[in-house]
C-alpha cells in the first residue's frame, strides 16, 4: 500500500468514526495502534481531525498567534520601560530643585 493511500485510509478512518458517533472522535475511540496509525500519517490529533475536514482550522495559526504576543510583550515592556524613566527624570528633577 503507497503512502498516499495510507493517508487516505487514516482520513476515511476519521470520517467513518465521526458519522458512526455523530461528533469529534477521541483518540479514545480508537484502539492504539489505530491512534498511532492516524497521528503517524496525519499529525496529532487536532490537525489529523482538520486534514481530514471534520474540524476547521484557527483562523490564525499558532506560530502567528505566538508572534503576536511576542509582540505585544516587547511593546508593554517598552511602554513600562519609557514610563519609569519618565518617573526617574520627574524624581531627579525635584531632587535637584
Amino acid at each position: 500500500m503507497e503512502n498516499q493511500d495510507k493517508t487516505q485510509l487514516a482520513v476515511n478512518m476519521l470520517k467513518q468514526k465521526y458519522n458512526e458517533l455523530g461528533r469529534f472522535p477521541k483518540k479514545e475511540d480508537f484502539g492504539s495502534q489505530d491512534v498511532c496509525f492516524i497521528k503517524q500519517k496525519l499529525g496529532p490529533w487536532p490537525r489529523a481531525l482538520e486534514k481530514a475536514g471534520i474540524k476547521t482550522p484557527p483562523e490564525i495559526s499558532s506560530a502567528e498567534k505566538n508572534k503576536l504576543k511576542r509582540k505585544r510583550i516587547r511593546k508593554n515592556h517598552k511602554l513600562r520601560s519609557a514610563e519609569q524613566n519618565e518617573k526617574l527624570s520627574l524624581k531627579t528633577k525635584e531632587e535637584n530643585q
